[in-house]
C-alpha cells in the first residue's frame, strides 16, 4: 500500500510539474491531483491507488471494442516487427493501409469508395476542407469557399476544426480563426425550442440553413457539415424532420454535405454509421476514436464518388501527414473492424446492448426530480439536468450543477462526462446487462446526489 501512495504521490508531482492538460484549469488540477490510470480491461480501468473504475465514457467515445483486446495488440505487434513505418508518398502504399482501405469500401454507403487518412477527428475534418475545396477548384467553382457549421457543434481542436465548432468558450480563446465559415443555430429542443413542438422547432432550426445559403449566395458555399448527434455538444439528437430538410436543403443549392463521424462512427448507434441512423446520405464522411478503438491515433476521410473521381483525375492533391496511413494504426484499424464485424458487435448494439441500455436508463430515471429529458440510442446517452422538468427550465448555474454531477460520479468511480447541464454517457459496445445496471445504478446515485445538495426532492 505504502508503494502504492508514494507511486501515487511521485506521478502527480511529475504531472503537475511538466504536464499541462487538454481542457483543464491545469493549476486547479495540480491542486487537487490528477487520478492516475494504470491498467484497463474490458470496461474497467485501475488506478495508480487499485481502484477499480467503471468507464461510461469508452475513454473520449473511441474504446468501441473494449480495453485489452489481444488481437489489437497482437496486430501492432506484428505490424511493427514487419514494417513499423513508411508512408504512402512517393507513389508507394503498404499492405495494412491496402486492406483498410478495402474494408471501409466495403462497411461504408456504397457511393464511398476511396479514403484519405490521417491522425485524429481534428486532422479528419481539416482534410474534409481541403478536400472539398480542391473538388470545388476542379469544378471551376473556387468561389465555393464557405462552409456552414452549427453553433455549439465540436470538430475538433485544430484552428480549422474549433472554427467549424461553434463554441464559444473555445472561439473566446483563439482570435484567428479560419475565414469562409458561418453558423447557424443547433437544434437543442429542451435549451432553445420556447413554446415550439420538437417536430417544429427541427423543421425551422434547419430552415437556418437555406437562408444562411441564400444569404452568402449558393454559388458562394461549399459544404455544410455537421455531426449526426451532437457530442460534446450534449449528446442532442434532433427531432425527425430535421436531417431529411437539411438533405434535401444541401441537394437543391448544390452544397456537399459532411458527416462528422467522429464520436458516431463504428456502431455506436447500432449502425455502422450514425448518419444511417438519421437516414440520410452524406458526400463526405469524417471518422476517427472507433476506427481503432482509440488504441492507436488514427482518422480518415470517405469520399463519395461524386468528389473522389474528380480529385483523383484532377492532378496532384497536395495534402497528407508525415503519418497518413500509418501500417501501425492501418493495422490496428484492421483488427478492430473485424472484431466489430465477425463479432456481431455492432449488431448486438443495435438489437441487444443498446435497448438494452436506453430502456434501464430510463427506467432509473424516469420521473427523476431534476432530469428534463434523454436523449440517445444504441449506448450513446444525454441526460439533461434541469430546475422544473416539466416546464424545460433549466438551471440558471447548469454548468456548475453539470460538475457537481460529474464529481458525485467521479467519486463513486464511474466515469461519467458533464457537457453544461447534460450529463454524457457512451460506454465500450462490449458492454453486458451487468455493467450496463452498474452503469446506471452509479449514475443515478451521481445524480441523486445532485437533487439532494441542491436541496431539490
Amino acid at each position: 500500500m505504502n508503494d502504492r501512495i508514494d507511486s501515487t504521490a511521485r506521478y502527480r508531482a511529475l504531472d503537475a510539474a511538466h504536464h499541462i492538460h487538454p481542457f483543464s484549469d491545469t493549476a486547479e488540477l495540480n491542486g487537487a491531483g490528477s487520478r492516475v490510470i494504470v491498467k484497463a480491461d474490458g470496461v474497467y480501468l485501475w488506478d495508480s491507488d487499485g481502484t477499480r473504475i467503471i468507464d461510461g465514457m469508452a475513454g473520449l467515445w473511441c474504446v468501441n471494442v473494449g480495453y485489452g483486446r489481444r488481437e489489437l495488440l497482437d496486430a501492432a505487434s506484428e505490424q511493427m516487427q514487419a514494417l513499423p513505418y513508411y508512408n504512402t508518398f512517393f507513389r508507394t502504399t503498404h499492405p495494412p493501409v491496402v486492406e483498410l482501405s478495402d474494408m471501409l469500401a466495403q462497411l461504408a454507403p456504397a457511393c464511398f469508395n476511396r479514403f484519405l487518412y490521417c491522425n485524429s477527428g481534428s486532422e479528419a475534418n481539416d482534410t474534409a476542407l481541403r478536400a472539398v475545396h480542391r473538388y470545388w477548384a476542379l469544378q471551376g467553382k473556387p468561389h465555393k469557399r464557405y462552409v456552414i457549421a452549427r453553433r455549439n457543434a465540436y470538430h475538433g481542436s485544430t484552428i480549422a476544426g474549433a472554427t467549424l465548432g461553434g463554441m464559444a468558450y473555445v472561439h473566446e480563446q483563439m482570435p484567428s480563426k479560419m475565414e469562409h465559415v458561418a453558423h447557424i443555430d443547433q437544434p437543442y429542443w429542451f435549451g432553445e425550442g420556447g413554446e415550439m413542438d420538437a417536430d417544429a422547432f427541427g423543421a425551422e432550426r434547419a430552415s437556418q440553413l437555406e437562408a444562411k445559403i441564400v444569404e452568402l449566395g449558393a454559388d458562394n458555399v461549399a459544404a455544410f457539415i455537421g455531426e449526426p448527434f451532437q457530442g460534446a455538444g450534449g449528446v442532442i439528437f434532433p427531432s425527425s424532420t430535421y436531417w431529411p430538410e437539411i438533405e434535401r436543403i444541401c441537394r437543391k443549392h448544390d452544397v456537399l454535405f459532411i458527416a462528422d463521424e467522429v464520436i458516431g462512427g463504428f456502431g455506436r448507434t447500432g449502425e455502422w454509421f450514425a448518419h444511417r441512423h438519421f437516414g440520410f446520405e452524406p458526400d463526405v464522411i469524417t471518422m476517427a476514436k472507433g476506427l481503432t478503438s482509440g488504441y492507436i491515433p488514427m482518422g480518415a476521410v470517405g469520399l463519395s464518388d461524386r468528389i473522389a473521381n474528380v480529385i483523383v483525375e484532377g492532378g496532384e492533391f497536395n495534402h497528407g501527414f508525415t503519418y497518413s496511413g500509418h501500417p501501425v494504426a492501418a493495422a490496428v484499424a484492421v483488427a478492430n473492424l473485424k472484431l466489430l464485424r465477425d463479432e456481431g458487435i455492432v449488431a448486438r448494439v443495435k438489437n441487444d446492448a443498446g435497448p438494452y441500455f436506453q430502456k434501464q436508463l430510463r427506467e432509473a430515471l424516469s420521473g427523476h426530480p431534476i432530469v428534463g429529458e434523454i436523449h440517445g440510442a444504441g449506448l450513446v446517452a444525454g441526460i439533461q439536468l434541469a430546475e422544473d422538468p416539466a416546464a424545460r427550465k433549466r438551471f440558471d448555474n447548469g454548468g456548475e450543477v453539470g460538475t457537481l454531477c460529474r464529481n458525485f460520479s467521479f467519486n463513486d468511480n464511474l466515469v461519467m462526462r458533464a457537457s453544461g447541464d447534460r450529463m454524457l454517457l457512451s460506454p465500450p459496445l462490449v458492454v453486458t446487462h451487468d455493467e450496463v445496471n452498474e452503469i446506471v445504478a452509479r449514475a443515478k446515485a451521481a445524480i441523486d446526489a445532485t437533487a439532494k445538495a441542491l436541496n431539490i426532492r
